[in-house]
């Protein structure tokens, strides 16, 4: 530990501290979790310098509200927002020194759903099983942020290299499109059925979370096959369709285990970036991966 520190003040309607999460533990019941958004976290994470698998917080929607406790630096990028540093306007995509006692507000998304804010030395809460994540399914990691918590900073490493790639971010989607490789459980779904799903277009639902990228208003998936399936290992990116026959593209709290057919994978990457940052009534295409 390095003794600094940052407070949360405003903690925002759901503010969680993310890494890379914990892969490797399926086997165990443990869901992999992480940032939703990698790309943005990395990002935040060059520009101070630390290393890709530092933890940082992940906000949603309405931003956070912080105050040094003592001089840190500090990074905000994924959703575009205003970012001001005791009332004065600063710097989104950039590093930004706070002083003691300054009060750091990451404001609304102005497009797309998820922001990172990054310190340099990354947030140095307890690690579980390996990753400081928050898994909303299975309560392992920190707590999701309240006003009053206090968060510590680890040493900070090397200088940053300057002229991170900032621009090469993509802004949210206007419509989300994702490729779809099938199986293993596409013979589970009439022809037809499978092959008006290039077709079809999905909106994201405002049900939609850490676990899952739920869809509405599409053509339904149509089974070719009665009865249920015994639980099977699910993976990032797995599309399983309940009964009413919409889609759900499991996200980094996704079960490791699940019930319903799986029609395909959405592989890891940009696909699954963009998906994080989707806001409800976009727009949602699959496409052949």
């Amino acid at each position: 530990m390095s003794g600094a520190a940052l407070e949360v003040l405003r903690a925002g309607a759901l503010t969680t501290v993310q890494d890379l999460g914990r892969p490797g533990y399926a086997h165990l019941g443990v869901p992999r979790s992480g940032a939703l958004d990698t790309g943005a976290h990395g990002l935040a994470n060059r520009l101070l310098g630390n290393p890709p698998e530092a933890a940082a917080l992940e906000t949603t929607l309405d931003g956070v509200g912080l105050r040094a406790l003592t001089p840190v630096t500090v990074a905000v990028t994924g959703a575009p927002c205003a970012v001001r540093v005791s009332g004065r306007a600063v710097a989104w995509g950039a590093p930004v020194r706070l002083r003691a006692g300054a009060e750091l507000e990451v404001g609304r998304a102005e497009s797309g759903v998820r922001s990172y804010v990054a310190v340099r030395g990354g947030f140095a809460v307890p690690p579980v099983l390996g990753s400081r994540s928050t898994d909303l399914l299975s309560g392992l990691g920190p707590a999701v942020l309240s006003a009053g918590t206090k968060l510590p900073v680890g040493p900070p490493g090397p200088d940053p290299v300057s002229g991170a790639d900032a621009l090469r971010v993509p802004g949210a989607p206007t419509e989300l499109v994702l490729p779809l490789r099938l199986g293993p459980r596409a013979d589970w779904f009439e022809p037809a059925s499978l092959a008006a799903l290039w077709r079809a277009q999905f909106r994201v639902s405002s049900e939609s979370n850490r676990i899952g990228l739920r869809t509405e208003a599409g053509a339904p998936l149509i089974r070719s096959r009665g009865g249920e399936l015994p639980s099977e290992g699910m993976v990032l990116g797995a599309v399983q369709v309940p009964p009413d026959g919409l889609p759900v593209v499991f996200l980094a709290d996704h079960p490791v285990t699940g019930g319903y057919p799986v029609v395909g994978v959405v592989p890891p990457g940009p696909p699954l970036n963009a998906a994080a940052q989707a806001r409800p009534g976009v727009g949602v295409r699959f496409v052949r991966g």
